[in-house]
Order: C-alpha cells, then sequence, then structure tokens
C-alpha cells in the first residue's frame, strides 16, 4: 500500500508539475494518444453495422474529428456504426471535450503563475472569481459542471423523441449523443436524416442551440455566470469581453444569413417566415463553432460561405470547446483599432485596462492561424482539386474545429482526407501551444534598445 500511495504521489506530482509548467507539451502528447486510442476502438468490426470494420484513415479521421470536437466525417456514422460504435464516437466526445476545457484553463493558470506580483495578485483574484484554483479541482469542477449540463440538454431532448416514435432505448441514446455532442460543439448527428427534418421544431433547435451556446461560451465564463449571473459586477473581463462579442456576432451573423439565404430556395426559400427566423438564428449560434444545420450548406449562397468562413475563423469563447481565434482575441483587436482612433495610449473596456503584451498575444495567434488556412488551402487544393471556394470553407471548417461542410467530405481523396486530419489536430492542439509557448516565454531583459517607429500602412 505505502508503495502504491507512493506511485500514485509522484505521479500526480509529475502531472500538476507537467501541466501548470509545459501545458503545451501536455496537450500534444495527450491529444495524440487520445486519438490514436479511439481510432483504434472505431476500426473493431463488432461497432459497424456491416461487421466488416472502418479503414485505418476513415478511422483516424473520424477519432481526430470526435476528440477535437469538429464534426467533419468522411463516413456516415449514422448507417456505418451500430450503437455501440456512435457509444465510442460519443465517448471521444466527451474525453476530447474535458481534456479542451481543463487544459485550456490550465494554460491560464500556467500563465498566471509566470508573472509579477502585481499581476499575480490581479491573476488570483480573476481565479477566484472563476472558481479555478489548482489542476484537481479545475477537472473536478470542468466534470461535474459541464455533464450536469449534458444531462440537463438529454432530459429536455428525451420526450421529444418519444414522441417521434423512436423507441425508449433509442430515444434515451440520441438524446444523450445530442447533449454531448452539442455541448462540446461537436456537430456530430447519430440519425441518417441529422436535423434537416426539424428546420421548424423548436423542441428540438432550442435545446441543442442552447448547449451548442453555452459550450462556446468557454469553460471559466460558463462557471462565472451559473456563479454571477444576478450581478454582472462581478464578472470578470474576460467574460464581458466574450458575452458582448458572442451576441454581436450572432446578431450580425442572424443578419446577413437572412440577407444571403430569405429568397434560396435550396435553403430557406421554402420554409415559412417563423420557420426562417428559426434557422436563421439556430445557424447562427452554429456558424463559429456548433457545427449543426438545419439546411443544406452546399446549397446556400457563396456569400454565406464566405461569412461562415469569417465566423468560424473566429470561432467562441477562450477555454472552451470551440476552435477558432476566439471571440476576445477579436476583441482585443477591435479595441486596440478604437484606441489607436481616439489617440488613446492605451486599451480600455468596462472600466479596465488591457496590457500590450495580450494585444501582441492577440496579433501572434489571428497571424499564425491566418498562416495555417492559407497553406493548408493551398496544399489541400493541390491534393484534391477542389475549387477555392469549397477548400477554403472545408480548411477553416477543419482548422477552426466547427464542423460545417459543403458535402465534400466523404469524397475526398487519401491526400484530402490526411491534410484535414492534421488541420484538425493542429487547430485544436496548435492553438493552445502557440499561446501557451508565447505566453510562457516572457523574458526580462535589463538593457533595450532605443526605440524609433517605423511607418506604418
Amino acid at each position: 500500500m505505502g508503495a502504491t500511495k507512493s506511485v500514485r504521489s509522484a505521479v500526480g506530482e509529475w502531472v500538476n508539475r507537467t501541466a501548470l509548467h509545459t501545458p503545451a507539451r501536455l496537450a500534444l502528447g495527450a491529444f495524440a494518444i487520445i486519438v490514436f486510442f479511439f481510432a483504434t476502438l472505431l476500426m473493431i468490426p463488432g461497432v459497424t453495422v456491416d461487421g466488416k470494420g472502418t479503414h485505418f484513415i476513415d478511422a483516424l479521421f473520424v477519432s481526430t474529428s470526435a476528440v477535437c470536437v469538429t464534426g467533419l466525417s468522411t463516413i456516415d456514422i449514422s448507417t456505418h456504426f451500430n450503437p455501440w460504435g456512435l457509444a465510442i464516437i460519443a465517448a471521444a466526445i466527451k474525453v476530447g471535450g474535458l481534456g479542451i476545457m481543463t487544459l485550456a484553463s490550465l494554460v491560464g493558470l500556467a500563465v498566471s503563475r509566470r508573472i509579477g506580483l502585481t499581476q499575480r495578485i490581479l491573476a488570483a483574484g480573476e481565479a477566484r472569481a472563476s472558481g479555478l484554483g489548482d489542476v484537481k479541482s479545475l477537472l473536478a469542477i470542468v466534470v461535474v459542471v459541464s455533464t450536469a449540463t449534458e444531462l440537463l440538454i438529454g432530459a429536455i431532448l428525451f420526450p421529444r423523441f418519444l414522441t417521434l416514435d423512436y423507441g425508449l432505448g433509442r430515444s434515451a441514446g440520441f438524446s444523450a449523443f445530442y447533449a454531448i455532442s452539442s455541448f462540446n460543439n461537436a456537430g456530430f448527428s447519430p440519425d441518417p436524416v441529422g436535423l434537416y427534418p426539424y428546420s421548424s421544431d423548436l423542441w428540438m433547435l432550442v435545446p441543442i442551440a442552447g448547449g451548442v451556446f453555452l459550450g462556446a461560451l468557454g469553460f471559466p465564463v460558463y462557471f462565472n455566470l451559473l456563479r454571477a449571473w444576478r450581478t454582472p459586477k462581478k464578472w470578470t473581463l474576460h467574460t464581458k469581453l466574450t458575452v458582448t462579442m458572442v451576441l454581436v456576432l450572432s446578431t450580425v451573423s442572424a443578419s446577413f444569413l437572412l440577407l444571403f439565404e430569405w429568397d434560396n430556395p435550396g435553403t430557406l426559400g421554402s420554409e415559412s417566415t417563423m420557420a426562417t427566423i428559426g434557422n436563421v438564428f439556430f445557424q447562427s449560434i452554429n456558424q463559429r463553432s456548433g457545427g449543426f444545420s438545419s439546411f443544406n450548406i452546399g446549397n446556400a449562397t457563396q456569400q454565406t460561405w464566405l461569412l461562415e468562413d469569417v465566423l468560424m475563423f473566429i470561432g467562441g469563447g477562450s477555454g472552451g470547446t470551440a476552435g477558432g481565434i476566439r471571440t476576445t482575441t477579436l476583441a482585443v483587436l477591435l479595441l486596440a483599432i478604437w484606441a489607436e482612433a481616439r489617440g488613446r495610449r492605451d486599451m480600455e473596456a468596462y472600466g479596465k485596462r488591457i496590457g500590450t503584451e495580450v494585444l501582441r498575444l492577440a496579433v501572434s495567434v489571428t497571424l499564425v492561424s491566418l498562416f495555417i488556412v492559407i497553406v493548408g488551402t493551398v496544399v489541400f487544393m493541390s491534393v484534391t482539386g477542389i475549387a477555392l471556394d469549397r477548400a477554403l470553407y472545408e480548411v477553416v471548417s477543419a482548422f477552426a474545429t466547427c464542423g460545417l461542410s459543403t458535402g465534400i467530405t466523404a469524397d475526398l481523396n487519401y491526400g484530402g482526407k490526411v491534410t484535414l486530419i492534421v488541420l484538425m489536430y493542429v487547430g485544436r492542439v496548435g492553438s493552445l501551444t502557440v499561446v501557451a509557448a508565447l505566453a510562457l516565454n516572457r523574458q526580462r531583459r535589463v538593457i533595450r534598445y532605443p526605440a524609433e517607429r517605423p511607418l506604418v500602412g
């Protein structure tokens, strides 16, 4: 017993030390192991409908998409996998979502322990406000809160599936799958018909959209709102910026979607006015990270594709299951533009000043992400021969781990599948790695060069 406790203690200390000092390395290794583990499970013949198993590249693609909570798939999971296979995919989504929320929050903890005393005191206040203290308590909170939210979503959906004559077992399975997939922003559907038949069914769309919305906020924001939703004065600056940007982006995306798709018979043109409005708001929530769609994206206008390219690239809140550069990154960039336009020295929001190091980090993340998308699009077009509009959409969706598609994923060749696998992994883990590497690599220099301002613009 004593030897077991000492080994357990040593392992625990190593995990805590690695998580708090090199979270990027932990993220890279952990996600790679998890992806290959679930890919191996999906290759088992007994989890497929025909009992023949799944080809390695397709199993790896689905596993990567599930663990990285993306939603893209080269095969129809609803007809290819039996209930055991769908349960494995749901477990991969759950594990991936928990890992993402935990590791992203650990990056924040690690950064707060590598800054000066004054800033550390402020960071400690932020941590207390969000309830994030150490690795063990953080993991416990993430598991409890996320699972409770998924159970609530599933409980709301379960009676609806019963009324649709899905049967007791299938209704329970579908409710649980949609709950996990929506809160973790995965976008996978266990039903062969997807959500298309429920485009005017608010009982289906509202809980799923709600799950996507809550998951995309980011765990620190979600938990902060749970504790202080009645007192906005107690919200952290991060929470205020995230909520503001989410509301603004959802409103803007809904408005443009109405403009672009109102008369399109392939999407919303044939729906009633109320159904169209409901679909627009459902899609406006899913455009940035959710991956669900209540109409065929392949029939949408190219203006909508471009709009969703931008929204997917922005993504959702930091510390959550959404991808992209994150809403707070965009907020910092906009605040910098506003401060420069008004001739102010500092970026300010809600009575708080935002340091220039945050701006440097935001610019770095945005430019690195943009570079990856451009290179990824060029490679994807080269190996598949697909035109720019659809290729860019697929690449941004993979990198931003959104999961929306114009319908080309199932027909991709080997090179296209590998390209998207790499993009999903880099888009999910790479963003954490870049943020951790840049934020933790701060050096104090005694000697500084004289300043000079080059011409810009």
